[in-house]
């Protein structure tokens, strides 16, 4: 018999005029939804807008837990509202995942900026505000190799740019003049390569600046052309991995002109068990995610039920192994998921309940 202990919400986004008629079995959720209902927890939809915010509060306060699907920026509106609510029954005793805390701590690209001198990091550098990046970017663009720009909430690419000089630096040239021109590709989805004045470039960031956001400066990946693996996870155990060859940011073939880059292809879904992704899992659950934590300062038990993890191949290592380089963290919205990760996740948000009686 279902108890009160094991009653669950889905929280989804919906447009507030025809949430009324949204099914939870006619959604992308349907599957986490019999997951859920085959380890004994009952199971509603609960589609979210922010003009009912004070209606779907009070719902929400009926329920044990709540399980969120809901993007940095949804329907062009941020979160700012939907997680001062989620904190608000969260501090009455609902089980929240993934907790607004825990998105700041670790899903936002700020995370790579506090992580770069784990196993996982590379050269990154971090601008809070935009007098900041004027000042120090165009002496990281003149380090080397190109530079990804990724401001710190967002999904989809948007505010991911990949940049470059279009002449090449002189050597000992301690900045990029503003008045340089600079080869610059957008990851959002059906962006090309343009140039423009570094100054311009510049400008366009500003947008990025606001609040307590600012924008996270990493050293390209070369090997970004092998493909990208993502690790799925519930809490502190990967669930499966997902493997996109090509990415938004994936380069021309040699000669080509960048207006011919190819699209993002698809991403292909694997169980936990891919042999050749065995060594990334290892570390990741053996010693990258203690590190995480403890450099973020959270505890491992608030880790959210659904997450994931992008990474590029980094150089190989003097014995000819892979290593591995974390592209970004992604907690608010993960879906599509493996759907070998559906058992775990349904029994790992039982267990949460358990610990909550």
């Amino acid at each position: 018999m279902t108890t009160k202990q094991n009653r669950v919400a889905i929280l989804f986004p919906a447009d507030a005029a025809e949430r009324h008629s949204v099914r939870l079995e006619e959604t992308r959720h349907s599957k986490t939804a019999s997951a859920l209902r085959a380890v004994g927890i009952e199971v509603e939809g609960v589609p979210y807008a922010d003009e009912v915010v004070a209606e779907v509060r009070a719902k929400l306060l009926r329920f044990d837990g709540v399980l969120v699907w809901v993007n940095p920026v949804e329907r062009g509106r941020d979160r700012s509202v939907l997680n001062a609510m989620l904190e608000d029954i969260a501090a009455q005793g609902v089980f929240v995942s993934a907790h607004p805390d825990v998105i700041r701590k670790i899903g936002t690209k700020e995370v790579l900026y506090r992580t770069r001198s784990m196993g996982w990091g590379c050269d990154t550098r971090q601008y809070p505000n935009a007098s900041r990046m004027r000042t120090e970017f165009p002496a990281s663009l003149a380090s080397g190799p190109a530079r990804v720009l990724k401001q710190l909430r967002g999904n989809g690419g948007n505010g991911v740019w990949k940049v470059e000089p279009v002449e090449a630096v002189q050597p000992g040239a301690g900045s990029v003049p503003l008045s340089a021109h600079v080869r610059v590709k957008h990851a959002k989805r059906g962006s090309v390569a343009e140039e423009m004045p570094l100054e311009r470039l510049l400008s366009t960031c500003e947008a990025y600046f606001s609040g307590q956001d600012g924008i996270v400066d990493q050293v390209y990946q070369p090997r970004l052309t092998e493909g990208m693996v993502r690790c799925y996870m519930v809490q502190n155990r990967v669930a499966g991995f997902g493997e996109q060859l090509v990415n938004a940011l994936y380069p021309p073939a040699p000669g080509a002109e960048s207006r011919n880059a190819p699209e993002p292809g698809p991403r292909l879904y694997y169980p936990p068990t891919r042999p050749d992704f065995q060594s990334l899992k290892n570390r990741l659950e053996r010693e990258w995610l203690a590190e995480l934590c403890e450099m973020v300062s959270l505890d491992a038990a608030r880790l959210p039920m659904i997450w994931d993890a992008d990474f590029f191949y980094g150089p190989k290592n003097p014995d000819g192994i892979d290593t591995y380089v974390l592209c970004e963290i992604n907690v608010s919205s993960v879906y599509p998921f493996p759907d070998d990760a559906l058992v775990p996740l349904a029994k790992a948000t039982l267990e949460q309940l358990k610990a909550k009686c």
